[in-house]
């Protein structure tokens, strides 16, 4: 049978194509059923390629963090089991994969491919609010945080 999504490369040997076809329809619906609530306009088929193009561009990595994603999780996340472990559960599912709505407040569909636990500390803020946020935990913590931008000379602030 044709598939409709190439598989990206970084998924061959790693899961079947059928696995991650499954994958892409689950999380294009979960997207699309949220989206319509908050009154959008949503098509699970507009979702899956809009999803399925931030896969591929994603090259197997978190979008926020860099971190190589664990792909061979994806479709094993049990909420039931999630919730009679805890925090040890969700521990071992940290760098499962997941799609996060770039902008909860957009109207277009703009995702990308992040970590479950990342997807869980940005939630519904927006891109630079998550990286405001991070730099105000890791200045707490006694880090020092130069935006690529100072680096360069450039005297405006990162946003």
């Amino acid at each position: 049978m044709a598939r409709k999504h190439t598989m990206p490369q970084f998924l061959v040997d790693i899961v079947t194509a059928e696995k991650y076809e499954s994958w892409l329809g689950r999380k294009a619906t979960a997207h699309v059923k949220r989206d319509r609530k908050r009154q959008r306009t949503a098509s699970v088929s507009h979702y899956k390629e809009a999803i399925h193009a931030a896969v591929v561009l994603s090259d197997g990595r978190d979008a926020y963090t860099g971190e190589l994603l664990d792909w061979a999780r994806i479709g094993t996340y049990d909420n039931d089991e999630s919730q009679a472990g805890r925090h040890g559960y969700k521990a071992q599912h940290a760098l499962l994969p997941t799609v996060d709505h770039v902008d909860a407040g957009a109207t277009e569909a703009s995702f990308k491919i992040c970590a479950w636990r990342t997807n869980d500390a940005k939630n519904d803020l927006t891109v630079a609010s998550f990286l405001e946020l991070c730099q105000r935990a890791l200045e707490h913590a006694g880090f020092t945080v130069t935006s690529p931008a100072a680096r360069a000379g450039d005297t405006e602030p990162a946003r």
